[in-house]
């Protein structure tokens, strides 16, 4: 099923099942517009992390990576060394991937020369206009895994020297920041982050600052759901 009745009466996507944490993630989170650059900066980063495992895994480890990763601040990632990366292997509150764990700094770098020219938020929202997609599937088989949008947005952030990020991870990213609603239509979630998107409000869950096409089922400046395997 698609859509589940909870105990407070509303119909929500079934997946985040009966997990407190997961049903807040999925009503306060998840399809939210964001904007903020750093935040996205962040999403971007935990989902190249979710890679291979569940959105909940890293969910439950979010405050830990966030501690462990200076707040996600790209300026300070881009500079970690030897030893910043050896403690972070060494954290056993956070997903120890060495690629990964490095993966980070690149992509940190890489956000630091893309903003000398271009806001980092402007950069991603520009590949849907501005505007989130407002997609109305039903069934868990509509929802993609990948879209022609997420492929040329993949490609793009591979050029600009990101890691991690091919186009499935990417298209798990513009769902959870609200390029594309894909709350289910029988979901309370859909009509009210539909309604977000025309307001041009957005969130910050945290403490700091239809159509897709064919789906598939450098130096840097100095700075003062789903499970399953993703390309890199």
């Amino acid at each position: 099923m698609s859509t589940i009745a909870y105990e407070d009466g509303r119909i929500r996507c079934a997946w985040p099942g009966t997990d407190p944490l997961y049903v807040a993630y999925h009503d306060t989170d998840w399809g939210v517009p964001e904007r903020d650059s750093r935040a996205l900066f962040e999403k971007l980063l935990l989902d190249g992390f979710q890679a291979g495992l569940s959105w909940i895994t890293i969910l439950r480890k979010r405050d830990n990576f966030r501690r462990a990763f200076d707040g996600f601040e790209p300026q300070r990632i881009a500079r970690y060394d030897h030893a910043k990366l050896a403690s972070l292997m060494a954290d056993a509150g956070i997903i120890r991937n060495r690629a990964k764990i490095e993966a980070s700094v690149i992509s940190a770098r890489a956000y630091l020369d893309l903003s000398q020219t271009q806001d980092f938020s402007t950069f991603l929202w520009d590949f849907v206009g501005g505007v989130p997609l407002q997609n109305q599937w039903r069934e868990r088989g509509q929802v993609p895994a990948e879209t022609d949008l997420s492929r040329r947005m993949s490609k793009a952030l591979l050029e600009k020297g990101f890691k991690f990020c091919g186009p499935t991870i990417v298209y798990a990213f513009m769902q959870a920041v609200g390029m594309v609603n894909d709350h289910f239509v029988d979901c309370c979630r859909h009509a009210e982050c539909a309604a977000l998107a025309g307001s041009g409000k957005h969130a910050h869950a945290h403490a700091h600052s239809k159509d897709h096409g064919p789906a598939k089922k450098t130096a840097y400046a100095k700075a003062s759901r789903p499970k399953g395997k993703a390309s890199k």
